[in-house]
């Protein structure tokens, strides 16, 4: 019998402001729960109110990690330091690699007067560290989607679902992410690297955990598995829309600040130095 994983932890979202202002729920970078390796930080920002989310997120830099940006509604422009510029749309995804340092801003556009997706950090394995910086963009057409059983559909955005791979390939750190609809009564199978870390994050509806501790998962909220080959979720009778997001763990030292993500403080201080002395983009 495969091994069913459990969920062993929930978390609510935290009410947090970031960039100029943008009114988010932040869901994993937390005091409840700081990060999930290689996974840092997972913000959950929307809003029908452009006052709650137009200042968006104004030029600023990264080092260290990957940023991930993928929209449900609305539209953002993205325009960095290497030159690299576009508008990502609902259902669309950006996939930034900073690197050895990129500084770039994320702005909102009002098109319908909505705006609501999600950010993700993912670190960079020591050796990458210092890469070069790497941007990659797609639409939603471009993005596979799998439908494994009726009323069940999985966005593939990285990773893999059974024999169809995501849009985002040559990783980093070995990571899936998938956007997942299950409609009422309808049950996910998924199976995974028996020791990568997962998660779900619902963010709409309900769902109930099969055939391990019948964890009752009620949007919003983060649900961390234990190891194990194969997760098994139902949707309640409102359905559910989720996260599933997974990882090879890097276990390596992390050394934080802010928008720096490194295996060191003197690195940290490095990066600081850098961004002060005008050498932080390479």
């Amino acid at each position: 019998m495969k091994e069913i994983r459990k969920i062993v932890k929930t978390v609510e979202p935290e009410e947090a402001t970031d960039g100029a202002g943008v009114l988010l729920k932040r869901v994993l970078g937390t005091h409840k729960l700081s990060y999930i390796d290689p996974f840092l930080l997972l913000d959950h920002f929307g809003s029908e109110d452009p006052d709650d989310y137009i200042g968006g997120f104004p030029m600023h830099p990264h080092r260290g990690i990957e940023t991930v940006t993928y929209l449900l509604r609305g539209a953002v422009k993205h325009r960095d330091s290497e030159g690299n510029e576009g508008i990502i749309r609902a259902g669309g995804v950006q996939w930034m690699t900073a690197g050895s340092g990129i500084i770039h801003e994320e702005m909102p556009q009002l098109e319908d007067g909505e705006l609501e997706g999600f950010q993700l950090w993912v670190n960079l394995p020591a050796a990458s560290k210092m890469m070069n910086p790497r941007y990659r963009e797609f639409g939603r057409d471009e993005i596979p989607v799998a439908i494994p059983s009726e009323g069940v559909e999985v966005r593939i955005i990285a990773g893999r679902f059974d024999e169809t791979a995501g849009a985002v390939t040559e990783l980093e750190a070995a990571a899936g992410f998938y956007d997942v609809a299950v409609e009422s009564g309808k049950q996910l199978e998924f199976e995974l690297g028996k020791h990568d870390n997962a998660f779900v994050y619902v963010f709409k509806g309900t769902c109930i955990e099969v055939d391990g501790n019948g964890e009752i998962l009620t949007a919003p909220v983060l649900g961390l598995f234990n190891e194990g080959k194969r997760i098994s979720l139902k949707a309640g009778d409102a359905g559910a829309r989720l996260l599933l997001v997974h990882g090879s763990p890097l276990q390596e030292s992390v050394a934080r600040y802010g928008p720096f993500v490194m295996n060191t403080r003197e690195e940290i201080a490095e990066a600081l130095n850098d961004l002060s002395s005008g050498t932080f983009v390479k």
